[in-house]
C-alpha cells in the first residue's frame, strides 16, 4: 500500500511539473523566433487583442484563448480555422467582440502572428 501511495505521489508531482512551462508572453520577439512581419503582428495583437484573448494560455479572458488557433479544425465560433474566417471575425466583429479597424498590412501581419500561436 505504501509503495502504491509513493508511486501516485511521484506521478502527481511529475504531472504538476510538466504543466509549469515558461510564460511565452514574456519572451522577446527574437526568443520566439518571430520574423519582422510576425513581430509587427504581435505588437498589434498586444495592443488590440490581448486584453480579451490570451495568446499563450489555454484559458480565456473576456474572449476565448487563441493559443493554437490554427492547429484546430474550427474556431471557437464553430467556423473553420482558416484565414478568411479569422479575418471576417476581426473586421466585422462577432457576438461580444467589436469590429476592429486595421489597415491591410496590419491585418496580414496580425494573421501571420496568429499562425505562430
Amino acid at each position: 500500500m505504501r509503495q502504491i501511495a509513493s508511486i501516485l505521489l511521484l506521478a502527481l508531482a511529475a504531472l504538476a511539473i510538466s504543466g509549469c512551462g515558461e510564460d511565452l508572453s514574456k519572451k522577446s520577439d527574437a526568443e520566439l523566433g518571430l520574423n519582422p512581419q510576425q513581430a509587427h503582428g504581435r505588437h498589434i495583437y498586444d495592443a488590440r487583442c490581448a486584453q480579451c484573448h490570451y495568446a499563450y494560455s489555454s484559458s480565456g479572458s473576456k474572449g476565448p484563448s487563441l493559443k493554437g488557433i490554427y492547429k484546430k479544425q474550427s474556431l471557437p465560433s464553430g467556423l473553420l480555422a482558416q484565414d478568411r474566417f479569422v479575418i471576417q471575425s476581426i473586421v466585422n466583429g462577432r457576438k461580444m467582440m467589436p469590429a476592429t479597424e486595421l489597415t491591410e498590412v496590419q491585418l496580414q501581419d496580425l494573421i501571420a502572428y496568429l499562425h505562430t500561436l
